[in-house]
């Protein structure tokens, strides 16, 4: 018995990172807000990095993640199906490029709710790209989600960094 669908350890092993290993199949709800965890891990550790090589591997993260998408839909035999999170995991570090997570206790959670707020209303072209077909549909939708997120949380960014704002921010301890 596998824990995995799939008819060989390829497709096992492409299902299971396309479900954010495993973490959208056994999700009790909102697959994608759940599978987008190892996101997070991936985003702690990019922001650290140059911001030309976070660009680098968000588009890297973005080409991989079609294959993975491409054949987990197969394997699940569901178009989109929502047990397929890679989209979500592999494009979150997107939606942070050249922010300060370390420095802002605030900022991770602030950008994590943005993004999945961008992913779940996909602004346009967003939600007409994700009737494209296989992984490249999954896929792309999320990439222009992740720009609408890069963009909505760099704004917020600067806004918190305003003196008036920069001041309740340390009147409630978030700075």
């Amino acid at each position: 018995m596998t824990i995995y669908p799939g008819n060989n350890w390829k497709e096992r092993c492409m299902t299971a990172v396309a479900t954010g290993f495993g973490i959208g199949m056994i999700a009790p709800f909102a697959p994608g807000t759940f599978g987008t965890a190892p996101g997070i891990l991936l985003a702690k550790w990019t922001v650290t990095l140059p911001i030309l090589h976070q660009c680098l591997i968000g588009l890297g993260m973005t080409l991989l993640a079609i294959p993975f998408c491409d054949v987990a839909e197969r394997v699940l035999q569901k178009k989109d199906d929502g047990r397929i999170c890679a989209d979500e995991w592999m494009l979150f570090p997107i939606s942070v490029i050249g922010l300060p997570l370390g420095q802002h206790i605030w900022l991770l959670p602030l950008c994590f709710v943005v993004a999945r707020a961008c992913d779940i209303i996909k602004p346009p072209p967003a939600r007409q790209l994700q009737k494209l077909h296989g992984g490249f549909g999954i896929v792309i939708d999320d990439f222009f989600a992740s720009l609408y997120a890069l963009a909505i949380n760099h704004g917020l960014y600067w806004l918190s960094q305003q003196p008036p704002v920069t001041r309740i921010l340390e009147q409630i301890h978030l700075t």
